[in-house]
Formats: structure tokens, C-alpha cells, sequence
């Protein structure tokens, strides 16, 4: 099993090597906006969608509307139109709409800042709700997408069935001050090295660390 000294050499070292690369969707909608209903807007367009459809996506959405109240101004279709083609840009789209009214009813058009209370809202899971207190509060959390669980997994620092298991286990094994970057970080490391199949092992800084678990084949 991979240390905690371990990955924490193995972060800094993917630091460097990503650091030339464009920060992921969600990361940039909060750089670029820092408004917390935005990131959650982006988080919401992003699931089962790549980043160069979900910024452009998310970029003619906010033309449109930047709040709750200027969201529900628009009909679903006109937000179909902005967001297409994200995936299942049909149910998205009504979620946006059901998700502002809800913020609108019980926040007073605050995006919350809780876990607890991010979870309570329709259509908003672990990975969103975190992904939401880091990239939109600049709060401590742990946002396992596939990249996160897939990638902790490999490298031998966690051993979990899911992403849900694998954020308990980094709660309690990864330390707090690598929390907000770790997703960002992985998830550029996934997308563009440590593939999920055949990943480039030859290029891979952490290569020596790295126990390849699962690893049939590499480049």
C-alpha cells in the first residue's frame, strides 16, 4: 500500500508536470466567475460530458443568465439551445431550472455552503456537492470522479469498489491540505497520462511510485 509520504511526493510532482496545462472546466468557470451558483451550474453541464464541450456550454448559458432569478427567467428550450450538445442536455436543462426555483424557495437564491445542505438539492450528488464547497467557496473537500477513483486506486494508495468508498478512505488517508487541488490535479493526469487504458506509463514522472494496479498494458 502506497504511503502518505508517497503520494504526497507523487502530487508534487504531478503539479509540476500539469502545470502547462488549461485548468479543467469547473476550475475555470471559478477562477473566471467565482460565483458559487455558476460552479454549480458548470458541475451540473459537466457530468458525462468533456471539458471542451462543457466550458463553451457553460459560456453561452451564462451570457444568458448569471443568477437563480435570471435563470428561471428562461424556457427549457432556451437553455437547451445555449447548452447543446452536452449529454443529456434534455434532463440537464429542466434540472438548471428545478435547482434555481429550490435555491430560490429555500436559500433565498444562496447556493449553500455545507455538504449536508448541497446534498439536499435535486440532481446534486457527493462528487458535485464537494466539487461545489472547493471550486465555488474555497473549501476544504474531496470531489472523487472516475479519474480520482480510478487513479487512487492504480496507484495503490486506496483499495475501494467505488467512488463514494474511495472519498471516505481519502477523508481519512489523504492529507487536508492537498484536499482541494487533488481532483483538479487527477483529473488532468487522467485525461491526459495515466488513461484508463494504456496509459503512458513511459512518460509518467511517477512511474517508480506507482504500483500499476489493474495496468494490462501501457505506452
Amino acid at each position: 500500500m502506497l504511503s502518505v509520504g508517497s503520494i504526497s511526493r507523487m502530487i508534487g510532482m504531478i503539479r509540476a508536470a500539469v502545470k502547462h496545462l488549461p485548468d479543467p472546466s469547473v476550475t475555470l468557470v471559478g477562477k473566471r466567475w467565482r460565483s458559487p451558483y455558476l460552479v454549480l451550474i458548470s458541475c451540473l453541464l459537466s457530468l458525462r460530458t468533456k471539458d471542451s464541450t462543457t466550458l463553451p456550454a457553460s459560456e453561452r448559458l451564462f451570457r444568458l443568465a448569471h443568477s437563480p432569478e435570471a435563470m428561471l427567467e428562461l424556457t427549457v428550450l432556451e437553455i437547451e439551445r445555449a447548452v447543446f450538445p452536452v449529454g443529456f442536455y434534455h434532463t440537464k436543462s429542466r434540472r438548471i431550472l428545478e435547482i434555481s426555483r429550490d435555491l430560490l424557495e429555500r436559500f433565498k437564491g444562496r447556493v449553500p455552503d455545507t455538504l449536508e445542505e448541497l446534498l439536499t438539492l435535486k440532481g446534486v450528488g457527493r462528487k458535485t456537492a464537494n466539487l461545489v464547497l472547493v471550486e465555488g467557496f474555497g473549501k476544504d473537500g474531496i470531489c472523487v470522479d472516475t479519474h480520482v477513483h480510478r487513479i487512487s486506486n492504480r496507484f495503490g494508495f486506496v483499495t475501494t469498489g467505488s467512488p463514494d468508498e474511495t472519498e471516505q478512505v481519502l477523508r481519512k488517508k489523504l492529507p487536508v491540505k492537498f484536499w482541494k487541488e487533488y481532483n483538479a490535479l487527477l483529473v488532468l493526469w487522467g485525461q491526459n497520462v495515466c488513461r484508463p487504458v494504456s496509459p503512458k506509463c513511459s512518460e509518467c514522472p511517477v512511474r517508480k511510485m506507482c504500483n500499476r494496479v489493474g495496468v494490462l498494458q501501457n505506452r
